[in-house]
């Protein structure tokens, strides 16, 4: 079961890591808009750039809200932290919802950290 757990810790990694990738992208690129649609002068164009603006640092703060408590939880599975095992679980309900691929991760997760030997392993009962 420490294989399926190690796995478990780099999909998290792995999928939270396009979340952070999301918010730089998604911050760049709203913030590029408001730069172009600013340049263009007007009180429309001042609007515009301030929406495009708040949008972009918006979206930076959603997607980041995303991406962080998993890589937390991704590094605390791979170290057999006892935390990571609430917050992956939780983290997996979550994902539930996010079909395909966060439907399978979240499958995947609850039954990997809901077996006896998952929890006997983050309890200290067996060797790391």
């Amino acid at each position: 079961m420490q294989t399926h757990v190690k796995v478990l810790g780099w999909l998290f990694i792995v999928f939270s890591f396009f979340y952070v990738l999301l918010a730089f992208g998604s911050s760049m690129i709203l913030g590029m808009l408001a730069a172009f649609v600013g340049s263009q002068g007007g009180e429309d164009a001042a609007i515009g750039a301030s929406v495009l603006g708040f949008t972009g640092a918006a979206a930076f703060i959603f997607w980041l809200c995303l991406g962080i408590p998993g890589l937390l939880a991704g590094y605390g599975l791979l170290t057999l932290q006892p935390w990571a095992r609430i917050l992956a679980i939780i983290l997996s309900a979550i994902r539930l919802i996010n079909f395909p691929f966060g439907t399978a991760l979240g499958i995947y997760g609850l039954w990997v950290l809901f077996n006896k030997e998952t929890e006997a392993m983050f309890n200290g009962a067996m060797g790391q």
